[in-house]
């Protein structure tokens, strides 16, 4: 049974930091494409990309997990943000996790 699990996600003041983990398990992660995506209220899910000084996303093959590392958050990051895997022909989500910037 294939599962993606995010955690980390809360509540952080504008210019603050958090960590987002993603655990995957019932596929072939080291073989698997993975990504972050978020979805704002009233808007489309999009695909997070690492954005110097600001996002990086890792990945430990070895423990099966790939972060988020979100630095310098903006109120208009807040968003519920998702685990994403493509193995072969499949696709797969996680519940997602959510990430709240405000003051």
């Amino acid at each position: 049974q294939v599962q993606l699990v995010e955690s980390g996600g809360g509540l952080v003041q504008p210019g603050g930091s958090l960590r987002l983990s993603c655990i995957a398990s019932g596929f072939t992660f080291r073989t698997a494409a993975m990504s972050w995506y978020r979805q704002a209220p009233g808007k489309m899910r999009e695909l997070v990309a690492s954005v110097k000084g600001r996002f990086t996303i890792s990945r430990d093959n070895a423990k099966n997990t790939m972060y988020l590392q979100m630095n310098g958050l903006k109120t208009e990051d807040t968003a519920v943000y998702y685990c994403n895997a493509k193995a072969g022909w499949s696709e797969y989500w996680g519940q997602g996790t959510q990430v709240t910037v405000s003051s």
